[in-house]
């Protein structure tokens, strides 16, 4: 921007984006309450001079319920009104009707004369009459303000033509925001008493059209995908903070982080959050938040970095709308590592504050309670919890020895000792050890042992989910399946949105001989899971297989169709991880059902190959003939190899 000095009083002269903005009915709530309408407005003006800091402006007054602020670039203006606009109309959806408070913004680009820290001037008056113009909650610029964003902010613009303003020579032309075209809920529909049901009305009626017209499907499907999951809970994806640290060595902090804080929301029935697998398969990306959003269907995600050094620990966070790509609230944190637990939990009280979550009493009072008493268990656990998810033996056998150090660190641990027992269990199922007697047993004890410790930490026993899914799948494998089942639906009671609880139900429901209840718990986790893990294919594959097995004696055809369906998601499970072995052996024995005895024979020398062995395979059926149909059919490919 041109800047200069004034000749007649050595006054500077500059052009500036101006921001103007009041609140709408002000004198009336301070009739009503004044002492709520200081406290509202105290907590939005916080709120509108932080994001104001964020697009790079400055707050030159703020005189009553008034606000002035300047930028540089009207780009910044507009984005900054917009993004705060937003957030206080989330905020207000948590008030009653008549307390809430609304801000009505002008913005003008125009020349101020600047006296030190004050600016004056015709740009500043032509702001304040455009606020004056907008309604509550709305945004008015000036035409000179439009003439720059257009072709730069995909929002709307209404043009209000020219306007004779109070003490302006001649007329103002006028435009006002709409709403970003494709947004999936506008504001004003989803804070509006009752808007969501008339929403869901129009989109009915566009369905009723389409199917009157011919076009059901495709319409159907579009509507679908417009509508929110669910209107009441706002949906949210933390992506993987950023290890900004310069050391791969400590990328499990910057991971960590993320994975408890989906852990702390996703405890949270007000909130729809998003499953780790998904969230992850976009560490190292840079990607839109628009395409987040879209992918995986969601309206908020979490955008973080870490940086640790000389036991501190720097954290930024950032909540960014995704229809927009706007920032709602961003935060930075400079701390000792012993804080980090508290950090989280911060972060997680000012995302449910500024999506205006309601909270129980017990979700408020335990929120970011931490499940360990040591930061040094923490990075143990952290980095045995990577190594273990790389599923070799080498690395199992890592992970055990970090979550031993993270039990001798803190010794009421429980996730480090499910961690733990998960180690012993792999070291059984996959037979990695030449003691599989002893590895079987120390699994059993070391789930177990996870699951006391968990039911004795507080509400909400952060780490009994954990716990108990660890101690299901050893429940499976020793042939408990209603204990497995039991603890599956313990899980599912106390965490909805644990994702890997509806993948343990469905594992155990296969064994029971129920493969189309076992589907549609599958399809649960994969709801919560949009990008999901390897091992659901395989459950689904799995569940086919059984289905295929139990129809096919009946009905060919359709056991038949169930084997296809079964290679079908084997095959995309060992497109995901080449190593699962697991899927590698429930492919030998599809292909042999489907009589391609060749291919059946390559795989199972493949599966030789990876070091899996069939004689002493554990497969706990309920119903003892799927048990000896497959190993029969896997000692065929064996012979045939």
């Amino acid at each position: 921007m041109m800047s200069g000095e004034d000749p007649a009083s050595n006054r500077v002269r500059k052009l500036a984006a101006l921001l103007s903005a009041d609140v709408e009915g002000y004198s009336r709530l301070m009739g009503e309450d004044e002492a709520a309408t200081v406290h509202t407005l105290t907590v939005y003006r916080a709120v509108i001079q932080t994001l104001v800091q964020q697009h790079r402006g400055r707050v030159v007054d703020s005189p009553g319920d008034n606000l002035l602020a300047e930028f540089a670039s009207v780009v910044d203006a507009v984005q900054c009104a917009v993004a705060f606009q937003r957030e206080l109309g989330i905020k207000n959806a948590a008030l009653p009707l008549h307390r809430r408070m609304k801000f009505r913004v002008g913005i003008n680009l125009g020349d101020v004369i600047v006296d030190g820290e004050r600016i004056y001037g015709d740009g500043v008056n032509i702001a304040a009459r455009l606020e004056s113009l907008a309604a509550g909650g709305g945004i008015c610029i000036a035409g000179s303000v439009h003439e720059q964003v257009k072709t730069k902010l995909a929002l709307g613009y209404e043009d209000l033509g020219s306007q004779h303003v109070k003490n302006i020579a001649g007329p103002v032309r006028v435009y006002r925001i709409r709403e970003q075209p494709g947004a999936a809920v506008p504001l004003s529909w989803m804070h509006a008493p009752g808007g969501p049901t008339l929403w869901r009305r129009g989109a009915l009626a566009v369905v009723l059209l389409a199917l009157l017209g011919g076009g059901g499907v495709s319409i159907w499907q579009l509507v679908a995908r417009a509508l929110p999951s669910s209107p009441t809970k706002p949906s949210i994806a933390v992506l993987p903070f950023v290890n900004m640290s310069g050391d791969s060595e400590q990328e499990h902090f910057s991971d960590g982080m993320t994975e408890d804080l989906i852990t702390e929301l996703s405890r949270l029935n007000g909130l729809s959050i998003i499953a780790r697998t998904s969230a992850f398969t976009y560490k190292g990306r840079a990607v839109k938040p628009q395409q987040v959003s879209r992918e995986l269907g969601v309206r908020y995600m979490l955008e973080g970095r870490v940086r640790t050094a000389n036991n501190r620990i720097r954290i930024t966070a950032q909540l960014v709308d995704g229809t927009t790509g706007y920032h709602v609230w961003a935060q930075s944190y400079d701390r000792d590592l012993d804080d980090i637990f508290a950090v989280q939990g911060e972060i997680a009280r000012m995302i449910t504050r500024s999506l205006a979550v309601q909270l129980t009493a017990a979700e408020e009072k335990h929120m970011g309670s931490p499940y360990t008493t040591s930061a040094k268990a923490w990075e143990y656990y952290m980095r045995g919890t990577q190594r273990y998810r790389r599923f070799t033996p080498a690395d199992n056998a890592e992970a055990r020895a970090l979550f031993e150090s993270a039990i001798a660190e803190d010794s009421e641990f429980s996730r480090a000792y499910a961690g733990l027992a998960a180690t012993h269990r792999q070291d059984w199922i996959f037979a990695w050890t030449q003691n599989r007697a002893d590895s079987e047993s120390q699994a059993y004890e070391k789930a177990n042992q996870a699951v006391r410790l968990a039911r004795r930490e507080p509400e909400p026993k952060p780490s009994l989910p954990y716990a108990l899914e660890q101690l299901g799948y050893v429940e499976v494998y020793k042939n408990h399946l209603q204990e497995a089942s039991d603890a599956a639906n313990e899980v599912l009671r106390s965490s909805p949105n644990y994702a890997d609880a509806y993948a343990l139900a469905a594992h155990v429901l296969i064994y029971q001989g129920k493969p189309e209840e076992a589907l549609q718990k599958t399809q649960e986790a994969i709801n919560r899971d949009p990008k999901y893990p390897f091992f659901y294919d395989y459950h689904r594959g799995h569940a086919h297989y059984v289905w295929g097995l139990q129809t096919s004696p009946k009905n060919p055809d359709v056991g038949k169709r169930h084997f296809e369906e079964a290679e079908t998601h084997l095959r995309t499970a060992l497109k995901k991880n080449n190593n699962f072995r697991s899927a590698r052996l429930y492919l030998v024995a599809v292909l042999s059902e489907l009589n391609r005895q060749p291919e059946a024979v390559s795989e199972m020398v493949t599966y030789r190959n990876m070091g899996g062995r069939t004689g002493d395979r554990i497969v706990p059926y309920k119903d003892e003939s799927i048990r000896r149909r497959l190993l029969e059919r896997l000692r065929a490919a064996e012979s045939g190899a």
